[in-house]
């Protein structure tokens, strides 16, 4: 069984140039400087029997983006599992066909020992930028344990 549970939301639309996904840059001073693999969904943590994992995802959504969860059918992406011993995560992600700008995101901020061993604490934000990618892009950028989302959005797409 997985340490630890975590539920979130990809948005999608369909444009010109094909299928695009809504992926957000991880925050924090170490994330700060990566590119490939520092990008995520927009998801969080959730304790299952305490809360369902769709609401923690739309709970999330809003905590992270700062802007309500768009209207829309929810399609399962289902769950991926990666990390290995204590460090191991379930992730359950569903998607959303909608629009939304990245300038209205006002993201949500978190709290950590900055610099290291200073003991002062610093405020960041958990995604300090939020960008439209077509999904090859999007299966690059993201970490390696949420890139098969894309790839089964795509499959459930037909291509």
């Amino acid at each position: 069984m997985a340490e630890a549970f975590s539920a979130g939301i990809l948005l999608f639309r369909r444009g010109k140039e094909g299928v695009e996904v809504l992926v957000g840059h991880m925050g924090g001073p170490f994330w700060a400087r990566k590119d490939l693999g520092a990008w995520s969904v927009p998801k969080g943590g959730y304790v299952p029997g305490e809360e369902e994992a769709r609401a923690a995802a739309g709970r999330e959504f809003v905590e992270e983006l700062g802007v309500p969860v768009p209207e829309g059918e929810w399609i399962a992406l289902g769950e991926v599992e990666y990390g290995s011993g204590s460090k191991r995560k379930t992730v359950q992600v569903w998607a959303i066909e909608a629009d939304l700008d990245p300038a209205v995101i006002e993201p949500g901020t978190f709290e950590m020992e900055w610099p290291p061993r200073s003991g002062k604490t610093a405020a960041f934000p958990e995604i300090d930028r939020v960008a439209w990618f077509g999904l090859d892009t999007a299966g690059e950028k993201l970490t390696k344990g949420q890139a098969p989302f894309v790839q089964r959005l795509a499959e459930l797409l037909g291509g």
